[in-house]
């Protein structure tokens, strides 16, 4: 899907700024998208950007009302029926990450028929997907991989992109998850593709590219956790990097949800690498990107340098110290 912007951003009534992570994300890495915010009475969340209706964001400029908060269930509040509908009335097209589909609500289906405006289901693709077949493609891959969920591998994408892009890379982000699509523009929710086709979904998400063309796909899920490795595994076949980058935080123990330990840096790496020759004999680790968040900078610079004496690899907190180490090494191993 292609999502038009600028954006008018419903943050709802987001209990904190959790909740509204979606759209608060996009303001992190695409706050030109950005044109106003909605919020209703009790948010708690705020992306620091004017407070306008839809239809005074319709009349200056904005494209798409993105529902940019989540809940548990990802399910669409009755209350947020009415305010929908006034945003197709008002001319904007609307997009959506949760797991309901906007066109099933009788008011909204409607709203967008008599608007002709488009509604984005994120997480729900109309592309029909091939499988996978593994050849091999023309242009260069990374892909973000975690020892976890939640540690940082859309943010180490989207890092890597900027800071390739400043050393003359020909680099772009690819989206695989919804806050990465509203992020880049276009993609494809991995976790909510069909089993069969997550690896054939990946190579149409990064397809044929120039030879020195980089594709910067975020990674989901962790190989290593029970819920989501499957859709890990599909990625990383479909993803055929020829570099990747783990991400990692410091501070859990057992991973997110479930009581399975935390893998180790080095297990991540082994793995990938076993599992990635796949599509991609060449396969390499190029860095570790590091979500430090809970530790002070004086904690986070040395975790780094025991990770980069540990593993022979550059380490970093892409957002605290930026990414030019692993971009180093991508210079020196790729040109």
């Amino acid at each position: 899907m292609l999502i038009e912007h600028p954006y008018h951003l419903f943050l709802g009534d987001a209990r904190d700024a959790l909740a509204a992570k979606t759209a608060l994300g996009i303001i992190d890495w695409r706050r030109e998208w950005c044109l106003g915010q909605m919020r209703l009475p009790g948010c708690k969340a705020d992306a620091k950007l004017p407070d306008m209706t839809p239809r005074e964001a319709a009349a200056k400029g904005a494209k798409t009302f993105v529902i940019g908060v989540v809940n548990a269930g990802g399910v669409l509040s009755p209350d947020w029926i009415s305010i929908i509908v006034e945003a197709l009335d008002s001319g904007l097209d609307v997009a959506s990450g949760l797991h309901i589909r906007l066109g099933d609500v009788p008011e909204i289906a409607a709203a967008a028929a008599r608007s002709g405006r488009a509604l984005h289901d994120v997480r729900i693709s109309k592309e029909r997907f091939a499988t996978g077949n593994g050849d091999k493609r023309p242009g260069m891959r990374l892909l973000t991989v975690g020892t976890d969920c939640s540690v940082g591998k859309k943010y180490t994408a989207l890092a890597l992109e900027k800071g390739m892009r400043a050393r003359g890379f020909d680099a772009d982000f690819r989206a695989t998850g919804q806050t990465g699509v509203f992020i880049s523009g276009r993609g494809a929710a991995i976790d909510a593709v069909v089993a069969d086709f997550i690896s054939g979904a990946v190579e149409w998400i990064s397809p044929d590219a120039a030879p020195n063309h980089w594709d910067l796909i975020e990674g989901q899920g962790s190989l290593f956790h029970p819920s989501f490795a499957g859709v890990s595994l599909g990625l990383l076949h479909g993803a055929q990097p020829d570099a990747f980058v783990v991400c990692h935080e410091p501070t859990r123990r057992t991973m997110r949800g479930v009581n399975t330990p935390l893998p180790t840096i080095g297990d991540v790496i082994h793995m990938t690498i076993a599992c990635g020759r796949l599509t991609n004999p060449a396969i390499r680790c190029v860095g570790v990107a590091l979500y430090s968040e809970a530790l002070s900078d004086d904690e986070a610079r040395a975790e780094l340098a025991r990770i980069t004496k540990t593993y022979g690899l550059p380490a970093t907190d892409p957002v605290r110290f930026g990414v030019e180490r692993i971009v180093d090494e991508l210079a020196l191993h790729y040109g």
